[in-house]
């Protein structure tokens, strides 16, 4: 009977080829010299993840600092929002999250294993969806508890998940942050008088 994959050295591999994934992206990606820069053979990397996708959707899972992980934390720390300056406040936390120095490097290759997940759904599974949707759910939720009709709350909740997203892909392309932080402040400055029940 063959032995089981060592979950620490699997660990360990997962670990270096989030590194390499994050400095080199997806488009050009071949096991073999993710393999050979890693110091392992791309059957070894088959052995322990199947196949290169499951490979980089595990190495991706090991962002335990995602905002949406980290979300019931923050709700824990600022309250369920009970009114629309409360979920302002959890917005504008969210987007901090998001936006910080030290997730922008990993903000194009999430977005690429997006799309990825649009163009090959075989792959990599309805990923894009699946965050989309979560993001709209949890959203759709605060606006909830504000008092808003289900319908109204989902319509909020996707105005505001698309925007965010829109806000977040500009900058990656022109590096101009402050410009898309002034923006997502106007854009809440325009949302937030709409969120009220009366």
């Amino acid at each position: 009977m063959p032995r089981p994959p060592d979950p620490v050295k699997r660990r360990d591999l997962l670990d270096q080829v989030r590194q390499y994934v994050i400095r080199n992206g997806l488009s050009d990606l071949s096991l073999r010299p993710m393999a050979q820069a890693l110091g392992t053979s791309d059957r070894m990397l088959l052995y322990y993840f199947g196949t290169k996708e499951r490979l980089i959707a595990d190495a991706l899972a090991l962002d335990e600092n995602r905002p949406l992980l980290r979300t019931p934390d923050l709700l824990d720390t600022l309250g369920r929002p009970q009114d629309p300056a409360g979920l302002r406040r959890i917005v504008e936390e969210l987007w901090r999250l998001f936006s910080a120095s030290d997730r922008r490097a990993l903000l194009p290759l999430s977005l690429e294993v997006m799309a990825a997940s649009l163009l090959h759904p075989d792959r990599y599974g309805p990923l894009m969806h699946d965050v989309v949707t979560g993001w709209t759910r949890l959203l759709t939720s605060m606006f909830s508890d504000l008092g808003l009709a289900e319908e109204r709350a989902r319509t909020e909740a996707t105005l505001l998940v698309d925007a965010v997203f829109g806000l977040i892909i500009a900058p990656l392309a022109d590096g101009d942050w402050d410009r898309a932080d002034s923006a997502f402040h106007a854009l809440l400055d325009r949302l937030e008088p709409g969120w009220h029940t009366t």
